[in-house]
């Protein structure tokens, strides 16, 4: 389907608020949201590739950890961990909340459960569709020095180290996919904005808080956005967009942890 089908039927669901005051409070709302959430991501991200430029030694010789270690003590670490898979937790559960007292909900962001198959295959296939050309979009732009090496675990080997890898997945899954496509696309929708540029606007977001993996990470981030903010537009389903980003953080986690350790490329 052509973007503009898509932009068609998403304007159509979603309409414009008329009143002024109403317009204003959202716009507070989505700034705020922002701040506390994403947009500030990606202002720290646009800092540490700025710091990471300023550095003597190439992008391409450094390195961006995720996942890290935060205690030697490994029952200290686990509360760390479990911890920040509490707080994306929130910011999944935040947007839905905000949406809820204006009389959207989840169903109408794209949270229903009508013919679950079809949507978990949906799923697989656009994480196939973004996985395979970003993981060669990575390769690619360490070998031209525009990207860090990402160390995907930087957690020690735990009997819980793939638990909590795969709930931390899960996390920026639903995390990101409701906030920066369902939530931010309605909004931004009732306050106006036209749909190119809610498209561009959400896509861009998220290809700023992968900007301190380097420029690669913003561009193929920034791409994923336009293809799943178009995916929504279209269908208005979100399960497949949050399994698709679950299932590739699940694949770069863990088979990070797992493949690093006996190849040089890692």
């Amino acid at each position: 389907m052509s973007p503009r089908e898509a932009f068609a039927r998403y304007s159509a669901r979603f309409d414009p608020v008329s009143d002024p005051r109403v317009r204003r409070l959202l716009i507070a709302e989505v700034v705020v949201v922002l701040l506390v959430t994403f947009g500030l991501s990606g202002l720290y991200a646009v800092l540490d590739l700025v710091s990471a430029m300023l550095a003597p030694t190439d992008l391409a010789d450094q390195t961006a950890a995720l996942n890290v270690s935060r205690s030697t003590q490994s029952w200290l670490d686990l509360a760390y961990q479990a911890l920040g898979v509490l707080r994306l937790t929130a910011w999944a559960l935040l947007p839905l909340v905000l949406l809820a007292h204006t009389g959207v909900g989840a169903r109408a962001v794209g949270l229903v459960r009508d013919r679950p198959w079809r949507q978990v295959g949906w799923g697989l296939a656009l994480t196939a569709v973004i996985g395979i050309p970003g993981l060669a979009l990575y390769l690619g732009a360490v070998a031209a020095g525009v990207n860090l090496q990402v160390s995907a675990s930087g957690l020690t080997e735990t009997w819980w180290r793939p638990i909590v890898l795969v709930l931390a997945a899960a996390g920026n899954g639903a995390a990101e996919e409701i906030l920066v496509v369902g939530y931010l696309l309605v909004r931004l929708r009732q306050i106006g904005v036209p749909p190119a540029v809610a498209l561009i606007g959400t896509a861009v977001l998220r290809g700023s808080y992968h900007l301190y993996q380097g420029f690669g990470g913003g561009v193929g981030n920034l791409a994923m956005g336009i293809v799943f903010a178009l995916w929504w537009m279209r269908t208005r389903r979100l399960w497949p967009l949050i399994l698709a980003h679950t299932l590739l953080d699940v694949f770069a986690f863990l088979g990070y942890a797992l493949i690093a350790p006996h190849v040089a490329w890692l």
